[in-house]
């Protein structure tokens, strides 16, 4: 048996993690009770989480003195634990939560010297502490967590035989022993468990093995099991609302939005490369020219990088504005926009007012039903992964839904690179016939901006 003691952080990433230790005792210092009760009237995901592991606390104090320790449906064994600053932490700042943490951890450590004990913590920087007083610390494990050097790229690069290329375009499809199309990987390693390594919806850049031939296909795949693919040839896209793919990852990223097979589309990649500005020109595509939806609904998780928002002055569309403009950006650029056109008054509130386009914040899409909608979720990897299945578990029958982000740049303290809910999403669904997933790498805003991206 070890003793896995819980931090805040944990617990407010995933209620139930005091169930993800097996047949192991799970200590929760009384301190991290407290840090919870701070945040249980909150109306964000913070919040309810609090609220969660409340009621689970309390269903076990029913069952027993939390105290002495309470048998967990999962084979462990619970405890609240409680411990004053030591001779080992008295020198620090004892007012503060994190160090009392440490106080309580390392009190379950010496009561138990023969017992590994165990911090469970998402903060990096606790861990540091945690191990200079000679405790040992863990990130908080989940499952399907994936290291995001290696998340599904959703694209793969491939030399083929010139008669396969030759063969694709003159039938309009090619039948593919998957093995033996993995052969022309030069050398990359597989992008997933399989043997062939391939996902139905993967997108595949074909390149003569002896010439300058080269083609952009995309791959289907009947069952998981199967040895047999499809390739077909992408279908040159002339213009999506006006925007026109201007290297291979935007032309896989285009076939994606606009196939109506598809009904989850991630798009993942830097600063600068098109995500939402493509997203955007194929939901209007959508919407205003082929009418396959309803609405544009476009939205993203607010996250100050400074400030809060109540800080802000005015209405609550104008201290949204910050957080929104990024979007507005965008609609405005696809709609032609000009300096001269702002000041008369023009502006994305045009297809607004027109009932084309609706943009909100993801607070407000909690709790509505989302049917035959084109949604944009824009900086998905702010989002925990309760909250994505939260969304996706919301989208009614005709909608397609689209996540962008990057999951360098995160925002929100409670999730990091590889236990957000844009990498969840990819690791999940990928294999899933309604689900496609394109990461764009070059940068197209100009050429300053995809220097400074690679250099700074």
């Amino acid at each position: 048996m070890k003793n896995f003691v819980v931090d805040t952080n944990v617990l407010l990433h995933d209620p139930r993690a005091i169930f993800r230790f097996g047949d192991n005792r799970v200590i929760i210092p009384i301190y991290v009770i407290e840090e919870i009760d701070t945040f249980k009237r909150e109306l964000s995901e913070l919040g309810r989480n609090a609220r969660e592991v409340s009621r689970i606390l309390d269903a076990y104090r029913e069952r027993g003195k939390l105290g002495l320790g309470v048998p967990l449906d999962s084979g462990g064994e619970l405890r609240v634990s409680f411990a004053e600053a030591d001779d080992e932490t008295k020198f620090l700042h004892s007012a503060k939560k994190d160090n009392l943490i440490l106080s309580a951890a390392l009190a379950v450590q010496r009561a138990e010297p023969d017992v590994p004990c165990i911090l469970i913590s998402k903060d990096v920087n606790l861990r540091v502490r945690a191990d200079v007083l000679g405790l040992e610390a863990q990130n908080f494990a989940e499952e399907d967590v994936v290291d995001v050097q290696e998340l599904y790229p959703g694209a793969s690069e491939l030399t083929v035989p010139g008669d396969w290329i030759d063969q694709l375009h003159a039938d309009g499809e090619l039948q593919v022993d998957l093995q033996e199309l993995a052969a022309g990987r030069s050398g990359q390693s597989s992008n997933g468990s399989r043997p062939h390594g391939f996902y139905t919806n993967e997108y595949l850049w074909l390149r003569h093995n002896g010439g300058p031939q080269n083609s952009l296909g995309h791959l289907t795949i009947d069952s998981p099991e199967a040895t047999h693919g499809v390739i077909r040839p992408l279908e040159r896209i002339d213009h999506v609302w006006g925007i026109r793919p201007r290297n291979k990852e935007q032309a896989f990223a285009l076939d994606a939005l606009v196939d109506d097979s598809v009904s989850l589309v991630t798009l993942i990649g830097k600063a600068g490369t098109g995500k939402t500005l493509l997203a955007i020109a194929a939901g209007l595509q959508k919407v205003t020219e082929e009418r396959r939806h309803h609405k544009l609904v476009v939205s993203r998780p607010v996250f100050p990088m400074g400030r809060d928002i109540g800080y802000l002055p005015g209405t609550v569309e104008e201290k949204l504005d910050p957080w929104m403009r990024p979007i507005f950006d965008n609609v405005e650029y696809l709609m032609g926009i000009s300096h001269a056109d702002r000041r008369s008054g023009r502006g994305a509130d045009e297809l607004k007012s027109m009932g084309i386009i609706e943009i909100e914040p993801l607070t407000y899409i909690r709790g509505r039903s989302l049917p035959d909608l084109f949604m944009i979720v824009d900086e998905a990897q702010n989002l925990t992964p309760h909250e994505v299945k939260t969304i996706l578990t919301r989208v009614g029958e005709g909608t397609k839904i689209v996540l962008t982000g990057d999951p360098y740049q995160i925002d929100n303290p409670y999730v990091d690179s590889e236990s957000n809910g844009l990498t969840y999403v990819i690791n999940r669904f990928k294999g899933q016939h309604l689900a496609s997933t394109v990461t764009l790498f070059k940068g197209e805003r100009s050429e300053l901006a995809e220097m400074a991206a690679n250099l700074l």
